[in-house]
């Protein structure tokens, strides 16, 4: 056979590869487009959904649930933006069954059984810090916001040595800050809920270590103080719930990839790799997870 012949075959599974990998990105765009032009018939109703924390914090304060346009096109990229996050919400599924049908020909069958949980508990967990911001953090942002109105005293009368009345400063906002604000936390909390199927994905892979994680969470708490002061807006409140999630999760994370290392030293154990008072990782006494620590480690 000549080269040239060998270069022939060898493109021809590439192309391959790139008509499946076309033929996959279009069903998930189909997919997608369908999902938006959903969502945007439903539009409105979405958007009244969004708005309920508002609402909820207005009425404790006894004032109306009212949001204004400050443009002519304001209300047709509200409308726009709400389906774009619907239309990516409803395509997921299919947008993930897409991707998994093109990586799962090219993984060893336990190499798919490892995969399979962690693409299952991604959208699992972003739906979880989405409903959580949404449900927790926004309620308790706006109501911190909307705490720095100003009321005059409309039954207070004006006598001539006055010029004007007292000063009031209330709440008229625009429909789409709201919503760019408020999709901000929805999206902010959902992909931070992603740091434990990220990190444990990356112990599976042998990329990190429970005492490797254990060792940085000094700088880890740093990175994770910024993180919350630049996904927040510059609200205590919001950003000490996000620093203390966020760590949470970072702790569970260390447990988790110390659970991975446990049943990938234990398998080895089963294969006669490693002996029974052999250890493939060097635990540190910090990580407690309840079981206890031993030093001794593989030569």
């Amino acid at each position: 056979m000549s080269a040239q012949d060998e270069i022939e075959d060898s493109a021809a599974p590439l192309i391959e590869h790139l008509a499946e990998l076309r033929t996959r990105l279009i069903r998930s765009v189909v997919a997608f487009i369908i999902g938006m032009v959903i969502c945007f018939t439903v539009a409105t109703p979405i958007f009244n959904f969004l708005t309920d924390p508002l609402c909820q914090v207005l009425a404790q304060r006894g004032q109306d649930c009212d949001l204004i346009f400050i443009s002519p096109q304001e209300g047709f990229f509200v409308a726009i933006k709400v389906s774009l996050l619907g239309g990516l919400f409803l395509a997921f599924p299919i947008i993930a069954g897409q991707m998994w049908r093109f990586v799962a020909p090219g993984l060893y069958k336990s190499e798919r059984g490892a995969f399979l949980p962690f693409l299952v508990a991604s959208p699992f967990m972003f739906v979880l810090g989405a409903a959580f911001a949404f449900y927790v953090v926004t309620p308790l942002a706006y109501d911190f916001f909307l705490g720095f109105q100003q009321f005059g005293d409309a039954g207070q009368a004006v006598t001539p040595e006055q010029n004007a009345a007292p000063l009031s400063v209330v709440f008229q906002g625009s429909a789409q800050e709201y919503l760019n604000l408020t999709i901000k936390f929805i999206v902010a909390f959902g992909l931070c809920f992603q740091l434990p199927v990220l990190l444990t994905l990356m112990g599976k892979a042998g990329l990190v270590s429970a005492r490797g994680l254990g060792e940085v969470r000094k700088y880890a708490v740093v990175g994770i103080l910024v993180l919350a002061a630049l996904v927040t807006p510059p609200d205590v409140i919001t950003q000490v719930i996000l620093f203390v999630v966020v760590y949470g999760l970072y702790e569970v994370s260390i447990i988790l990839v110390r659970r991975v290392e446990r049943q990938r030293t234990a398998a080895l154990r089963a294969e006669g790799v490693l002996g029974e008072d052999e250890e493939l990782y060097d635990y540190d006494d910090d990580l407690d997870d309840g079981e206890p620590d031993d030093d001794t480690k593989r030569p």
